[in-house]
């Protein structure tokens, strides 16, 4: 994506997946929540459902392909990736399984309000992973941002025992609360890791090929989490607990179905965000779309808003400012040296 129109495509590729990361990042955790607030209890099909929409991603795909034929003929490759590539994709994707149980395991036990905020601290360590594996350039802004943030996340377990379920014990409260807090480490590595997987691929990456590996990694986090749901014998209990649901027998297979939609939404988007931008913005997206997530749970489902979270909120919108503001300096400097080399190079010109 070379030149100005490569440049627009790519700020378009960007905005289309920042929207597609905004849909998935706030509705994925209500739906999910709602799952498990209205009757439902299988943890490994709720972690199933976050990546289990990948089929979704063929339609894209075929798309592309077809856009690939027209313009090449028949020599069109079918499928991009190599064999390294796709067995990069496919550790990353047993990673993301993992962290999908490890969430799902914290929206069954906690608050989405609270959550939301706990994993808002996937940044700090976005930040950390992204400057060991990518070399990530830092500013003063994006450290205090970083800095923050953490401190939201620690202002919020200081004082919890209020927040949790009626009849929920302390052990259930905090396994759930450090689960939700391993799945935000685990995502803050996956992320630069596959900014570092785009960096070393050893071919040209484009959109189509960000696609496949989307495609493989959504594959094997869905396949270890299918093992969790054989072993844990969730699939002979689905059409009891739709029975047994709140909402009825219809609506609970509604909100599984929407469930792997919305949530393959989340994962476009933070992966394509990646292509156009780094890691680090990915996981500020995020970060930046989780206290609106935070409001919305107060509003469907009149979660508590202690004074802990009204400060981490505010610690955490601080951190989005300060961070929006030194990205916005760094660019108006990277603007003006710009524009001084280029009138340096035409006075040259003018005296030779």
């Amino acid at each position: 994506m070379e030149g100005p129109q490569g440049k627009t495509l790519k700020r378009l590729l960007l905005a289309l997946n920042c929207a597609m990361l905004s849909l998935g990042t706030c509705g994925g955790p209500l739906l999910m929540r709602l799952y498990f607030i209205r009757g439902g209890a299988r943890v490994w099909l709720s972690s199933w459902l976050e990546t289990g929409g990948w089929p979704i991603i063929f339609l894209p795909l075929a798309v592309a392909y077809f856009r690939r034929r027209s313009a090449e003929g028949p020599s069109a490759r079918l499928i991009l990736m190599d064999p390294i590539l796709f067995a990069a994709s496919a550790i990353i994707g047993v990673l993301t399984g993992l962290d999908d149980y490890l969430y799902a395991y914290g929206v069954a036990q906690l608050p989405v309000s609270t959550s939301a905020l706990l994993i808002a601290t996937q940044l700090a360590f976005t930040a950390g992973f992204a400057f060991l594996l990518v070399r990530q350039r830092f500013t003063s802004y994006s450290i205090n941002s970083i800095f923050l943030l953490t401190m939201g996340a620690g202002v919020l377990a200081m004082h919890t025992s209020s927040d949790r379920q009626a009849g929920e014990s302390d052990r259930a409260y905090y396994a759930g609360f450090f689960m939700t807090l391993g799945a935000a480490v685990l995502y803050g590595f996956v992320l630069p890791l596959v900014e570092l997987t785009y960096k070393k691929a050893k071919q040209v990456v484009t959109y189509s090929l960000v696609l496949e590996i989307q495609l493989v990694m959504c594959f094997f986090a869905t396949a270890f989490c299918t093992v969790g749901m054989l072993v844990n014998k969730d699939f002979q209990v689905i059409p009891r607990e739709a029975r047994d649901y709140e909402l009825g027998e219809a609506q609970y297979y509604m909100v599984l179905v929407w469930n792997a939609i919305i949530w393959q939404f989340f994962f476009l988007g933070a992966i394509g965000i990646i292509f156009c931008a780094s890691s680090l913005f990915s996981g500020i997206m995020i970060a930046v779309l989780l206290p609106v997530t935070e409001i919305l749970a107060v509003i469907c489902f009149q979660e508590k808003f202690q004074v802990e979270k009204g400060m981490s909120l505010a610690l955490s919108l601080w951190g989005f400012v300060s961070y929006f503001y030194g990205e916005f300096k760094l660019a108006k400097k990277e603007n003006e040296r710009a524009a001084a080399a280029a009138a340096d190079w035409t006075s040259r010109d003018q005296n030779a």
